[in-house]
């Protein structure tokens, strides 16, 4: 389950990201409204995590924009204010729940499982695509009756993919959610560690690999037979 969170102190962003690993929430964190508006366009996610004092786009141009465009993303804002009048306001722009900083970790651990739930989806051990699994708890790529044991770039990637199995991805988001948004890392580093997992894929014998789509990214792909 992918959590966009959108907080511009970078430290509490941190901490907030590391509670919901935790938990088995895979969670990608930008620090303005804009990064948040670009992000939910590429990829899929079951909640936005919101705070509203943002640059670029505050929180509530950033949740006008997604109901404006029928992104129908879950919403929990949070904000320094605790007036009635603010979070009538978020509410009012589409938001699905509000949460006054400082706040209450299991709190918040309450309230992203309740709109998540709302929607329909479960925390999953295991990720699917064509006739690969990757086990989230042992980082364990299978296919068939063979296993492979991913290392950790390795399953970060794939996790990457098959969290988003029919987009393809970019190189700068690859770097991004694998690496960290600080990172050196470049796109020869991308491309050694798809080539390590293409390698693993076909030692399992998988119909699956990632194809190379010239300036866009990568993508998942069943071979030809």
């Amino acid at each position: 389950m992918q959590i966009l969170l959108v907080e511009d102190e970078v430290s509490l962003s941190n901490a907030v990201k590391k509670i919901l690993e935790q938990y088995g929430y895979l969670v990608d964190a930008v620090y303005d409204g804009q990064s948040a508006v670009e992000y939910v366009q590429s990829i899929h996610y079951d909640l936005m995590i919101l705070d509203v004092m943002l640059p670029k786009m505050d929180g509530f141009e950033v949740v006008k924009y997604l109901r404006n465009n029928h992104f129908d993303i879950p919403v929990l804002m949070l904000t320094a204010k605790s007036t009635m009048a603010d979070k009538v306001s978020g509410l009012n722009y589409g938001a699905d729940d509000y949460m006054t900083k400082p706040f209450n970790v299991e709190e918040l651990l309450a309230r992203v499982g309740a709109l998540t739930r709302r929607k329909g989806s479960v925390i999953v051990n295991t990720l699917t695509f064509k006739d690969i699994s990757l086990d989230l708890n042992s980082g364990m790529l299978s296919c068939g009756n063979e296993s492979v044991q991913l290392s950790h770039k390795e399953f970060e990637v794939m996790k990457v993919f098959l969290y988003n199995p029919t987009m393809t991805i970019s190189t700068e988001s690859l770097i991004v959610k694998v690496w960290g948004m600080n990172s050196d890392a470049t796109d020869n580093n991308v491309e050694v560690y798809i080539s390590f997992i293409r390698k693993k894929l076909k030692y399992l014998g998988s119909g699956v690999s990632l194809k190379k789509i010239q300036r866009l990214g990568y993508r998942l792909e069943e071979l030809p037979c």
